[in-house]
């Protein structure tokens, strides 16, 4: 992508990231990962009580939705992905390395049947593409104890 493509990028982030008020804001705005950059309106260094303040306020107020739609406006041209998960953050990268990447390797192993489990599982979350892709069995969970039961049941545990 090239630096100065990731400048124009962080830049817009950051200034756009200064004009907007939210409950608390802390540090690590901005996150490099493998393949990804990782935005958080909040900052990723907030307390867990932060946390549950800001999901609860984005809730309401779009805050990463509407983020989301001005980095689409403004940088149509540089064929990244914006993947709204978790509780405070989105993550970008480029169009192809959503979570159906490893499919292909899944695939190559000889499964026939793959089972995904997601809670972000709405277009523009992070689970979406995988949720809906054709050799994916796609299960939408609302918590680890959503994805027992719903294990359990798929399996024929009863409870086990």
């Amino acid at each position: 992508m090239g630096e100065e493509k990731i400048q124009l990028f962080i830049n817009f982030a950051l200034k756009y990231m200064s004009e907007i008020s939210l409950p608390v804001k802390r540090g690590t705005f901005i996150e490099f990962r493998s393949g990804l950059i990782n935005v958080c309106p909040v900052g990723r260094s907030c307390s867990q009580e932060e946390r549950d303040q800001f999901y609860e306020y984005d809730k309401v107020h779009k805050v990463r939705e509407k983020f989301v739609a001005a980095l689409q406006q403004q940088f149509p041209q540089l064929g990244f992905h914006y993947s709204i998960g978790g509780q405070i953050s989105f993550d970008v990268f480029p169009i192809g390395w959503d979570k159906t990447y490893c499919l292909q390797h899944v695939k190559k192993d000889g499964f026939k049947t793959i089972h995904f489990f997601g809670d972000k599982t709405n277009p523009g979350e992070n689970d979406h593409e995988i949720y809906m892709d054709s050799s994916t069995i796609g299960h939408s969970v609302l918590s680890p104890s959503d994805t027992k039961c719903q294990l359990e049941e798929l399996l024929h545990l009863n409870g086990v």
